[in-house]
């Protein structure tokens, strides 16, 4: 199953069953649960040693061979334990009940399509709140907390009206990809400014290859690099008031010049025909077989393509050029933490649901992760001392290389009803069935009119 929803910390949570938050009973038991046991320095929440665990994990392009591996230590640690391991597909659809009934499982996996609303379910108390989990010692040190050994924006992707209920596991990075060796055996170097990104695809198609292809059934990975674009032209002041639904933010005079950059793809016919009918896989397959030579994505797509990459390919993961006169570095780009996981406060064994996570953001877990499911992981240093592909070593110095001007939007966080205005008015843009400004009045209408709904919770971003 794909990736493409999750990551998106860019991505629709909204997908639970409306009225979830009044269905279920607030529950929020404070970390205790009947499964108590002593405190201690190796055992910090008190876990008792016979309690059973029962961890749900979603079971897509990562698999879940690394939370197995991590179960078989907490089984060292706890030998009396015996753990419920489920991988599923539909998270939400299995556990909605679930969590109405009262009785959740101790650790879910929440990723996929159609996963649990993490806001319903924190504005009901259903989630335990995880700063106990952060400021404990991290697994590997027990001199460093758990928090200091995170990378940048991982407890704010997770912290809803200020409580940390989502623990998200890998470190999603969004940008467009090419073969390396395509790229050299042709001589072309990755542009810097869309400028250069339109000589460069005059160039390619002129070789008979598509400059582009992009996945068209799902437009939202044509919006990343919109959005990009618009928030490098006008900072991260413009990123806020999208987010926050000021008055006329999208119609920003960066965020046009980026929809008019995007329209001009299919304008001068640099998109591969028939594109906007493929699905992910479909597009990405075309890809891989050298139909065309660029493809949105986030950094899960090695992952994704593992069985049908031909070997030499070598992708890479370039950052999405400038229009010009950026208010950020040329290297910033989207990036995120993905792969949620959550502690239900009504499971039966709270202290395990949290000593397992402890246990799963060790740094070994995270390098075996990394190894295995080529993805970076949201642990500093996790990376470090093993070989890494070319995809993952280029989404590691891209991560790198931003720094502190990494872009993450919250508004798709926030607001699904808004996401899925953007993106439906992305495919229409891409196609050139509605202009730059007709793009710009649609969003902006979209984000005015959630604006006035009152029946819709509004967040702030600081």
């Amino acid at each position: 199953m794909s990736r493409r929803s999750v990551l998106r910390a860019a991505a629709v949570l909204g997908l639970a069953a409306p009225g979830l938050a009044a269905c279920v009973t607030a529950g929020n038991n404070g970390g205790q649960s009947s499964s108590s046991g002593d405190k201690s320095a190796t055992n910090p929440f008190g876990v008792k040693a016979d309690a059973p665990l029962e961890v749900v994990v979603f079971k897509g392009a990562y698999g879940d061979d690394y939370v197995i591996a991590a179960e078989g230590v907490y089984k060292k640690q706890f030998g009396g334990a015996v753990i419920d391991h489920k991988g599923i597909q539909k998270v939400g659809d299995t556990l909605r009940p679930r969590f109405v009934a009262g009785s959740p499982p101790d650790v879910v996996n929440n990723t996929g399509a159609g996963r649990l609303d993490i806001a319903a379910l924190n504005q009901s108390q259903q989630l335990e709140n995880l700063d106990e989990l952060l400021d404990a010692p991290s697994w590997d040190d027990p001199d460093v907390k758990l928090r200091d050994t995170l990378l940048p924006g991982v407890v704010e992707d997770g912290t809803y009206d200020g409580s940390f209920v989502r623990f998200n596991y890998a470190y999603t990075a969004w940008g467009l990809w090419y073969s390396k060796p395509l790229f050299e055996k042709n001589g072309w170097m990755w542009p810097q400014t869309w400028q250069e990104m339109l000589e460069l695809c005059e160039d390619i198609k002129k070789t008979g290859i598509a400059p582009w292809t992009y996945q068209g059934k799902f437009p939202e990975y044509m919006t990343d690099p919109l959005l990009v674009m618009a928030v490098r032209g006008g900072g991260m002041d413009l990123l806020k008031s999208i987010d926050n639904l000021q008055p006329n933010a999208w119609r920003h005079e960066s965020v046009k010049a980026a929809a008019e950059a995007i329209a001009e793809l299919s304008g001068k016919g640099y998109l591969m025909q028939g594109s906007e009918a493929l699905s992910h896989t479909e597009a990405q397959a075309a890809w891989c077989q050298g139909k065309a030579a660029i493809i949105p994505s986030g950094s899960w797509l090695e992952a994704e393509q593992k069985s049908v990459t031909p070997a030499g390919f070598d992708m890479v993961m370039g950052a999405v050029p400038s229009l010009g006169g950026s208010r950020l570095k040329n290297n910033a780009i989207h990036a995120a933490s993905s792969e949620a996981y959550l502690v239900p406060s009504q499971g039966k064994n709270v202290q395990g649901g949290l000593e397992f996570l402890r246990m799963l953001f060790s740094r070994n877990a995270m390098k075996d992760f990394a190894k295995s499911v080529g993805t970076l992981p949201s642990v500093k240093g996790a990376t470090d001392g093993i070989t890494m592909s070319p995809a993952l070593s280029s989404v590691s110095e891209a991560v790198r290389k931003a720094g502190d001007d990494t872009i993450n939007y919250r508004h798709r966080i926030w607001y699904p009803t808004l996401t899925k205005a953007v993106d439906d008015s992305v495919a229409e843009l891409v196609t050139r069935r509605i202009t730059p400004a007709e793009w710009v009045d649609r969003v902006q209408k979209a984000a005015d009119d959630l604006a006035k709904d009152t029946s819709i919770k509004k967040y702030e971003r600081k």
